[in-house]
């Protein structure tokens, strides 16, 4: 039996992208998720991948430009078709077990973290409630009870 092979942190755009590539191979095959990104967005991957690693680029690296309104288009999809602490919960699992079966360290922990706060912030808003006054004091890094449950089963 070999050791396991150390992992290193998230440290570049290229890191991101295979990162991304993993997470959303997970996403798009999953029962709860998969629909909202193959049949309600019929997200074309070649196309979002790089808009998405923009986003995390910049969110986590300092890097890339990123411009768009990431509320809009989780927006659209409720509109269509719900999206619940369920979804956000099994997000934040599929999230959580890409960058960790990839990557560790203090750029890997706060795209864990990160992920969390972004979901948890997108489900407030598509619920009407600010996610900036609405958690109790001292709950800043709330995660809807779905995502434990999630976590756990997982």
């Amino acid at each position: 039996m070999s050791a396991p092979r150390a992992l290193r942190d998230i440290g570049s755009r290229d890191d991101l992208d295979v990162l991304l590539r993993r997470f959303y191979e997970a996403a798009f095959a999953d029962r709860l998720i998969g629909p909202f990104f193959t049949e309600v967005a019929d997200t074309d991957l070649e196309v979002h991948l790089p808009r998405i690693a923009d986003f995390w680029e910049r969110a986590l690296l300092r890097g890339a430009e990123y411009r768009r309104d990431a509320f809009a288009p989780h927006a659209a999809l409720h509109s269509v078709r719900p999206l619940t602490a369920a979804h956000f919960g099994r997000w934040t699992q599929l999230w959580r077990a890409a960058v960790d079966g990839l990557h560790q360290g203090p750029v890997a922990e706060r795209a864990k973290e990160q992920g969390e706060r972004i979901a948890v912030a997108l489900l407030r808003r598509l619920e009407g409630r600010d996610a900036s006054t609405d958690a109790p004091e001292g709950q800043g890094g709330f995660v809807p009870l779905a995502a434990l449950r999630l976590r756990s089963a997982a």
